[in-house]
Parts: C-alpha cells; sequence; structure tokens
C-alpha cells in the first residue's frame, strides 16, 4: 500500500482553531472579580468611651479582611490624636495602600476623607463638592482587579443637617462625575440620609445599594444604632452581584458601626 502522508490542515481551520483557544483563555482571565468592600466613619480613632485609640479602629478593620476601605472623619498630623498620619499609620498597619483627601486645615494638621486599597493605587483625584456646614469633597482612586479590570472607588462623606438641601446638592454634583466614568465604580461612605430621602434616590437610580438584611440595617450611634446613614453602591447595575451586605456588631471603636459589602464584579 503506498503512503501519502497527511493532508495539510486548512488554514481557515488553524485560524479558528486559534480563535477558540484565545477565547478560552480570555474567559479564564475574565473570570469574576470579588471585592470585600468595608465603610466606617472612625470619628478620627476616638470610640464612645472618648479614647483616641487608632490601634483598635486597625484591629476593627483587620478582621475583616478587606480588599477597599473607605474612611470618614480621618486625621493626619492633627493635635487632638497625636499628631499621627492615620491614613499612612492604617495603611501600615493592614498592609494597604493609603489615599486620603482633605476638608480642612485643622489643629494644626488637615481632616478629611481616606481610601485603603489592597490592590496598588493607579490613580487619586479629588471631587470638589458644593459647601456644606462644613467643606465638603470626595475622594477618588482608581484600582486594578486581580484579573486586569479597572475599577474607580469613591469615599463621600455627605452634610450632616437636617435641611437635606446642602447635602442632596453635594450628592447632585458627584453623580454628574460618576455618570462621566468609564470604569465601574463603587460610593462607600457616610451618606448622612436614609432610604427613601432624594438623596439616596439619586443612588438608587444609577446603582445596586448592598443592602444589608432586614432588621438589622441602622449603623448610628455605634452603641444603640438607630439610622441607617452608611452604605456601599456600585455600578454599574449589570456588572455587580451582591454577594453579602452586613452592619458589623462593633460597638465602641467609633459612634458608627462599620459596613461590610462583598461584591462580585462581572
Amino acid at each position: 500500500m503506498r503512503f501519502t502522508g497527511c493532508r495539510p490542515i486548512p488554514s481557515s481551520m488553524l485560524l479558528a482553531c486559534l480563535s477558540l483557544l484565545a477565547s478560552c483563555v480570555g474567559a479564564k482571565l475574565q473570570k469574576p472579580a470579588e471585592l470585600r468592600v468595608v465603610t466606617y466613619n472612625i470619628r478620627h480613632g476616638a470610640g464612645m468611651d472618648g479614647r483616641v485609640d487608632l490601634a483598635r479602629t486597625a484591629a476593627t478593620l483587620s478582621a475583616l479582611a478587606p480588599d477597599i476601605v473607605a474612611l470618614q472623619e480621618v486625621d493626619q498630623s492633627v493635635s487632638r490624636s497625636g499628631r499621627v498620619d492615620q491614613p499612612a499609620e492604617l495603611g501600615r498597619a493592614l498592609g494597604m495602600h493609603a489615599a486620603f483627601a482633605s476638608f480642612m486645615d485643622y489643629q494644626g494638621g488637615r481632616y478629611g476623607l481616606a481610601l485603603l486599597s489592597r490592590m496598588p493605587i493607579r490613580s487619586q483625584r479629588i471631587v470638589p463638592l458644593p459647601p456644606g456646614d462644613e467643606p465638603r469633597a470626595a475622594l477618588l482612586v482608581e484600582v486594578e482587579t486581580e484579573n486586569g479590570v479597572a475599577v474607580s472607588v469613591v469615599c463621600v462623606h455627605f452634610n450632616w443637617v437636617a435641611d437635606d438641601s446642602k447635602r442632596f446638592a453635594q450628592a447632585s454634583t458627584l453623580c454628574a462625575t460618576l455618570d462621566a466614568l468609564d470604569t465601574p465604580w463603587i460610593v462607600a461612605g457616610d451618606y448622612n440620609d436614609v432610604p427613601g430621602s432624594r438623596t439616596l434616590a439619586l443612588f438608587d437610580a444609577r446603582a445596586t445599594n448592598a443592602a444589608k438584611p432586614a432588621g438589622s440595617q441602622a449603623t448610628f450611634p455605634a452603641d444603640q444604632p438607630e439610622r441607617e446613614i452608611d452604605f456601599v453602591y456600585a455600578a454599574p447595575q449589570h456588572r455587580w452581584l451582591v454577594q453579602q451586605a452586613r452592619v458589623v456588631e462593633e460597638k465602641s471603636a467609633s459612634d458608627h458601626r462599620p459596613v461590610l459589602a462583598v461584591l462580585e464584579l462581572r
């Protein structure tokens, strides 16, 4: 019998096989990313006992194994909190990267917001907000998940008085910035408003609320919480799945309780 050899593979078939292989590899790389997000108003490390104890704050956060932490009422080199650079110190204690945004100068230092990230912070910027009863801004950073997806993370602390006009103006300004982003985003912080308010309605209209279990949603005050004012939102809505959200039962380290949300980015 005469041996004629193997027939060559048509180039079209070879290209199809290579394309299928690339798709399989891409699918593996694009598996959903899970992020553990914590928001916590730390009251410059002062607990319900009035004692400033940043180690207690760090221990509270460390127990939650966060990937992202949004912090409000943060001091940087302020005399009331021992002139400690709190964002840097908490970052060191937790092994996380730190970013800080100042609202104002205070007692020889600065007072504002911080974001901590297990992932390197690729960029950061301060988003100016309309003034309230104190100056206000939002802190926006961009991080990259382990599967290579860029995510924008925003920390907020809106105005606190009963009249919501300044708070609503701040939230409206921030939402204009969010609407211009071309990345998935998370906004976490102390909104100083409750579900059903027009401030929260702005975020409900454009993002997924990491909703806490019914009956255990209140976050303030920490010892006997009565109001739900601390939230985590994520958008676009079709990209995020809330795996878990809960108020952490920490009654003494601050006047707020922390909130943990486990989010899956699809």
